[in-house]
């Protein structure tokens, strides 16, 4: 404990209590030792030094008792903890460990807030009903070998048929590499396939080049196989090793692909959106302000009859029951648990602790324990129902909210979102980063510090919502969102940032 000695004038610094039932608060501003910290008309003095995003203890927490935020334990305190001590990984450790039995015992569905009712974007209304976001050209590679090459025939294409002078007729030609798709077996092999395949017949892409080598493990006519008929008139497909010059071939099939998919946007409701959440870089605030901005979002959205896939499974351990407690039916309940208790085996069987997250970057930001990460991240959801449950690679089907399986991995669940069909992506993030996916992908900074110091790669503020409150910036994100489904540009889709990362799970060859 550093003790008060200096002379100077208190300050005073806000914290945020989310819980009539927390032992902690967390910092909005840094603080000193000896500053105030007020929260809930109350104040108490600060014991030590400690950073913006952190907690500090509101009441005396002994040694071996729960350290509760969002009204639940976050873990166990390792030490006795004082009113106005920071608490963090010196004196707090997870609970959490292995899988566990769980009951169906269904509560009555929370209310959701309504939809706007004039809310309305401008889609791309595909031939199947569903609605893209944009209207582009996808190159998909079947194998690491031919990723080269797609990039090269994606470039060449954007110059030629979507550069200057050009008419128009789609928004981009994307080329999104992997390095799989040969040396894999069985079950991993399978998960290459399903991803790709799933991207090929998502509504954002008017056509799609699948681009082979011609001895990979991952065949064009199996991945074709995967892909519903109906489909296959806006799929073109190059074998490099049989073509002539490939760049010349790719090209020409490319602009095969841009006449076809000319197409108007055109008005549509909230019930045609297909959003994908996610977190990722996230701080002590992630939970507080963007995360539940978010969810406010996904509210409004399954309100309307739309769809909004959660994913990230491992960052649901400790929160889980939240989400179960939800589920529509029984079926959905095991379907919830199966997937986290394979998840959890999953972790077990290679020898690592189900609580190995939260980052080196969660825990600079305040994130203790993976509970404190887990209630903080499901608050993406908001208080919807959860009508349906997703294994990997699959493609959503039903309308509401879908819990999906992928890990948390930024770029891999990124990916199993667009895929499964998001047809854009709200990432919210206290830490930042410039990565950007299939999709339009929306950052939401959890702090107001994060928007202003990186402009470039932010495209909300989420801190917006502690001078302002909830309703105010969630009317302003809506908005936002409706204009980036329309086709305004997101800061990852200004700065060409556009990847794909598959799952790997198996052994290699």
């Amino acid at each position: 404990m550093i003790p008060v000695t200096n002379k100077r004038a208190t300050r005073v610094a806000k914290a945020l209590l989310v819980h009539p039932d927390d032992s902690v608060v967390t910092l909005v501003e840094p603080v000193l030792a000896g500053d105030a910290v007020t929260f809930d008309g109350r104040s108490i003095p600060a014991l030590t030094d400690t950073p913006s995003g952190h907690k500090i203890a509101i009441m005396p927490i002994a040694a071996g008792a729960p350290v509760v935020k969002f009204g639940f334990p976050i873990g166990t305190a390792t030490a006795a903890i004082a009113v106005g001590a920071h608490v963090h990984s010196h004196n707090l450790a997870t609970a959490l460990d292995g899988t566990l039995a769980y009951r169906f015992t269904p509560k009555a569905p929370a209310p959701t807030r309504e939809p706007e009712e004039t809310a309305t974007f401008e889609g791309y209304v595909r031939a199947d009903g569903r609605v893209g976001t944009r209207n582009e050209i996808w190159i998909l590679p079947t194998v690491g070998c031919v990723a080269r090459t797609a990039t090269r025939i994606a470039a060449q294409a954007n110059a030629a048929l979507v550069g200057d002078g050009a008419d128009g007729i789609v928004d981009g030609v994307h080329a999104f590499t992997h390095p799989f798709g040969c040396s894999q077996l069985g079950d991993d092999l399978d998960g290459t396939r399903s991803i790709l395949a799933a991207l090929a017949c998502h509504p954002n892409a008017g056509g799609v080049l699948i681009v082979g080598l011609g001895c990979e493990s991952n065949q064009i006519d199996a991945l074709l196989r995967e892909i519903p008929e109906a489909r296959r008139p806006a799929i073109h497909t190059l074998v490099t090793q049989l073509a002539g010059d490939e760049i010349d071939e790719g090209l020409a099939k490319v602009a095969e692909l841009v006449a076809l998919a000319r197409s108007q946007r055109s008005t549509v409701a909230l019930d045609r959106l297909v959003l994908g959440v996610k977190c990722g870089g996230s701080d002590g605030l992630s939970g507080l302000t963007a995360n539940p901005l978010v969810g406010r979002i996904s509210e409004r959205v399954v309100a309307a009859g739309g769809s909004v896939l959660l994913t990230e499974i491992p960052e649901m351990f400790g929160a889980e029951r939240l989400l179960m407690d939800r589920a529509v039916d029984e079926s959905v309940f095991h379907g919830i648990v199966t997937m986290v208790n394979d998840f959890k085996r999953y972790f077990l069987d290679h020898g690592e602790p189900v609580s190995e997250n939260p980052s080196p970057g969660n825990v600079a930001g305040g994130i203790t324990t993976l509970e404190e990460k887990s209630l903080g991240a499901v608050q993406k959801a908001g208080r919807a129902p959860v009508s349906h449950v997703l294994p990997y690679g699959a493609r959503v089907g039903g309308r509401g909210l879908t819990v999906l399986e992928a890990p948390g991995n930024d770029a891999v669940s990124c990916t199993a979102l667009a895929a499964s069909g998001a047809t854009a992506i709200l990432f919210t993030t206290g830490r930042g980063t410039p990565l950007g996916f299939p999709v339009p992908t929306l950052k939401i900074a959890s702090n107001s510090a994060l928007a202003t110091r990186k402009p470039g790669w932010i495209d909300f503020d989420a801190g917006e919502v502690l001078d302002h409150g909830f309703d105010t910036v969630a009317q302003a994100l809506a908005t936002r969102v409706c204009a980036i489904a329309s086709g305004a540009a997101t800061a990852a889709e200004r700065n060409g940032e556009r990847e794909i990362a598959i799952w790997k799970r198996g052994v290699t060859l």
